[in-house]
């Protein structure tokens, strides 16, 4: 049981984005002190750097996070600025207690193997029975090892680098990767005069609508996610055939691999804001996956070689657990948490993990449950 009355002991809470603010929110209100520690300067700290044209793939009912609806205002799909707006008037609402600047580097173990000891900025040793860990899921940028990348003569960052694409009008771009992050910004490109744009494809993605006749992908998402995984394939598959034009001809067939078994992979389909009309219309070329680079010339894995001015990678992110909690056993081989909410990994009773679900899958409302299962946990 947490000490809620000892308030040099508070359960702290790593990171000021969604999950953190959730499930500081949740201990609040059943009173067990929580201490939200933000190493940047601000709430919300990676919407913030999304870039600009970016809104909630989730609707903004099913987006909320416990204890305040966001604004009708907002509209069904929420922007970048007002998911900002909506997480700092969730901090006062709740009267959360958040300390920024503060940035913890590892979490050990207490003495005698009781509580934990948080190492933060500043020298910092910070004790506490329980401690959250909600970093994010969006927090390492990736860029894969290409041969030849450190000595190309162009232009190449990471999709966290982007903001719109006011810097690129009339030139030459190729974005790699065609999740959804990729699949926006090269139709931002083409919507807003990129010379050229390419889509550097591994794996073709399923792509759905983000809502038909009304009814939005992820509703459907939430009702079908405990059928049968051969019958959600095989659903899905008539109704991308019915309502996603077949783009097959323009270099972006449709996968082999059901959507609902690409997404227990990890796959998340692409929800088109724009992505079909642009490869329809020629503004946006589907080629192949990057395999190198040479000089000015960035090497395709058919073998065809282009020579874009601008390389955008929007190939993800990684959890950037490691340093933090990875000495603990409680990661996965793809440095993921082994579990989430209130379940924790035996040996390290007290540690939780929230906001590590992809963000695209309905994070928000997955938070508004780990929150409270966390909360009923330590309260007990």
């Amino acid at each position: 049981m947490v000490d809620t009355t000892t308030p040099a002991s508070p359960v702290y809470v790593i990171g000021a984005g969604p999950g953190g603010l959730a499930v500081a929110a949740e201990l609040r209100a059943r009173g067990v002190r929580a201490v939200v520690l933000e190493k940047s300067d601000a709430v919300g700290a990676s919407w913030r750097r999304h870039y600009d044209r970016l809104h909630l793939h989730t609707t903004r009912r099913l987006s909320a996070l416990p204890g305040l609806r966001m604004p009708r205002r907002f509209g069904r799909w929420v922007s970048r600025d007002d998911v900002v707006r909506y997480l700092e008037k969730y901090a006062d609402v709740h009267e959360l207690e958040i300390v920024t600047g503060v940035e913890v580097d590892r979490v050990e173990r207490g003495p005698g193997g009781e509580g934990w000891v948080l190492y933060a900025t500043g020298g910092r040793r910070l004790s506490t029975p329980a401690v959250v860990v909600a970093t994010g899921f969006n927090h390492t940028p990736y860029v894969p090892a290409w041969p030849g990348a450190e000595s190309y003569a162009g232009e190449l960052l990471h999709a966290g680098q982007y903001r719109n694409p006011a810097p690129f009008v009339g030139r030459d771009v190729l974005v790699v990767g065609a999740g959804n992050t990729g699949a926006e910004i090269a139709a931002d490109l083409a919507e807003g005069g990129a010379g050229r744009v390419r889509l550097a494809v591994r794996t073709p993605p399923h792509i759905l609508r983000r809502s038909t006749a009304g009814w939005p992908a992820q509703a459907t998402g939430i009702l079908v996610r405990r059928l049968p995984v051969r019958l959600v394939d095989a659903a899905a598959s008539v109704t991308e055939r019915l309502s996603v034009p077949d783009l097959s001809a323009y270099g972006l067939p449709r996968p082999a691999k059901g959507l609902y078994s690409r997404a227990r992979e990890g796959a998340i389909p692409v929800q088109d804001v724009g992505l079909i009309d642009a490869v329809r219309k020629g503004r946006v070329e589907p080629v192949a996956a990057v395999e190198s680079f040479d000089g000015t010339k960035v090497v395709l894995a058919d073998g065809t070689r282009v020579s874009p001015e601008v390389v955008v990678a929007a190939t993800g992110y990684r959890r950037g657990l490691e340093g933090l909690v990875g000495h603990l056993g409680v990661l996965d081989q793809r440095g993921r948490p082994r579990v989430r909410g209130a379940r924790t990994v035996p040996g390290a009773s007290g540690l939780y993990f929230t906001g590590f679900t992809n963000p695209i899958s309905g994070m928000l409302r997955e938070l508004r449950l780990d929150a409270a299962r966390i909360a009923r946990s330590l309260a007990r």
